[in-house]
């Protein structure tokens, strides 16, 4: 008879999420109320961006992540755009660079000083005009260095070479009504979006065609996402007709039906998808709800394995996701969340509880580093490549080891009482009064070699006394034994 697992075992059914305590949080920050389906916040291993309210404009916050406490009122922004911002991404290849795109119709590069702002941002290093719309949708390019793709309500994609300030890739036929979410395939030769007209596209912008379309990916009106995990499958996220929120994952090269398809709740939220390569989980959260559900995508079926819930009491208005090299590895810390309440930002921490101290291979393999993998005009000439891979076990910071210390005063003896008798003391204090029991150390030395100037002697003096005290202590546990054992059978 073969009995078949009730539960699929995997290293993260048990991932624990904890939200930091209250001084670790960016408190008194206004998040923005525009009603854009993005996230709202960006992060990397060194800032925190999240867009906020602005009279006369729009702005986003840059704070370093170590800025943590209530946020000053007067705190500087990047308030370079006239209308308000929908969308924020920091470039991967350099954390001092990030883009915006806002309602004014245009894209812009700022550059972030190295410890943040100190005086308001009004000049960006490259502001991009091309769209005839509000710019939504702003995400870099994974491997190629300043290649940016912008898509906003005039349904157009434009890639841009930010280091030029030109348009490489203008796609204005593609999608005819609004764009969702555009994602990067792993290596970049490809993007998939996910379009009010139900239909899910993937795209290759240098030959300017749509490589595959599922129409009607899922049924329902509202918002979908889609994302490229890294074997080239495309998760999405949306409605079914009774708009109840769904998940299911496809293969590219068979369209027609999903490999798998999940039905999770009736809520109106729209699902916001972060995925992490490295150990393929997949974290959903939704608009407006208070909890982070995450999957595990695995090779064989039923493909979504769902793992658990972080539940939590505030709903979230957006949700920002720092980037694998921004961890503390010596935690087992998987994922770091932080989560936009209306006046504050919540860091909440995903983590792998292990009782081992070293470094966890299995839990961080090589992930994508901040190094491009090619330049621009590479990826224009047709080169493909997959990310600059780095290892986060120098990252990794053992916890303090318990070292041994050796004390030149033998301090066991100074706090124990004097023994009321003298020669019974020095019979104990002795150096060569060893008991037999305790083998003795004899070193003799050659004539003429220099012993440290009586060092050694010191130290065999200690390990004798040492030996005395362990000894003794022995034989008054033997008695405590003793006495102990006559309590329990009644003799006294």
């Amino acid at each position: 008879m073969s009995f078949r697992k009730v539960v699929r075992q995997s290293k993260f059914r048990h991932v624990f999420g904890q939200p930091v305590k209250n001084d670790q949080c960016y408190d008194d920050i206004r998040v923005s109320r525009v009603t854009w389906d993005s996230s709202f916040c960006a992060v990397n291993p060194k800032f925190v961006a999240v867009i906020v309210e602005a009279s006369g404009g729009g702005a986003f916050m840059v704070l370093p992540v170590l800025k943590t406490g209530r946020i000053d009122k007067s705190y500087p922004t990047v308030c370079g755009h006239t209308g308000p911002v929908l969308d924020i991404d920091w470039c991967p290849h350099n954390d001092h660079v990030i883009a915006s795109g806002s309602e004014d119709c245009t894209v812009m590069v700022w550059q972030i000083p190295e410890n943040g702002l100190t005086q308001p941002l009004t000049e960006p290093v490259v502001a991009l005009e091309g769209h005839s719309k509000r710019v939504g949708i702003i995400t870099w390019h994974p491997t190629a260095r300043n290649v940016l793709l912008s898509a906003g309500c005039d349904n157009v994609v434009i890639v841009w070479n930010v280091g030029t300030a030109e348009e490489l890739y203008r796609l204005d036929s593609m999608h005819p009504d609004l764009i969702y979410n555009v994602s990067w395939s792993h290596d970049g030769s490809l993007f998939c979006s996910a379009c009010k007209d139900k239909s899910v596209r993937i795209v290759d912008p240098r030959r300017r065609v749509v490589v595959a379309e599922k129409e009607r990916a899922h049924e329902g009106a509202r918002p979908m996402r889609a994302i490229f995990l890294a074997d080239g499958k495309i998760f999405t996220t949306g409605f079914s007709r009774m708009s109840e929120r769904q998940l299911a994952l496809w293969d590219p090269e068979n369209l027609e039906e999903p490999m798998a398809l999940q039905e999770l709740d009736s809520s109106n939220g729209a699902l916001l998808p972060f995925y992490d390569p490295d150990t393929n989980v997949i974290y959903v959260c939704g608009k407006g709800d208070s909890s982070i559900r995450y999957f595990e995508i695995t090779e064989e079926p039923p493909y979504i394995h769902f793992l658990n819930t972080f539940t939590s009491k505030e709903p979230q208005r957006g949700m920002g996701w720092m980037p694998k090299r921004g961890l503390d590895v010596s935690k087992c810390e998987i994922a770091r969340f932080y989560k936009l309440h209306e006046r504050k930002c919540e860091p909440i921490i995903m983590t792998v509880p292990r009782k081992s101290d070293l470094f966890q291979d299995d839990l961080y393999p090589d992930t994508a580093g901040p190094d491009a993998a090619m330049e621009a005009e590479e990826w224009v000439a047709g080169k493909t490549a997959g990310p600059m891979l780095i290892s986060l076990r120098e990252a990794y910071v053992p916890s303090k080891q318990r070292d041994l210390k050796i004390s030149k005063k033998n301090v066991l003896h100074e706090s124990r009482p004097a023994p009321a008798s003298s020669t019974g003391s020095a019979t104990r204090l002795s150096a060569t009064a060893a008991p037999a029991t305790v083998p003795s150390i004899s070193i003799s030395t050659a004539p003429g070699v220099c012993t440290g100037g009586g060092r050694l002697e010191e130290v065999l003096q200690e390990l004798q006394a040492l030996r005395l005290q362990v000894k003794e202590q022995g034989e008054r546990i033997s008695r405590l034994e003793e006495q102990l054992s006559r309590i329990e059978n009644g003799d006294v």
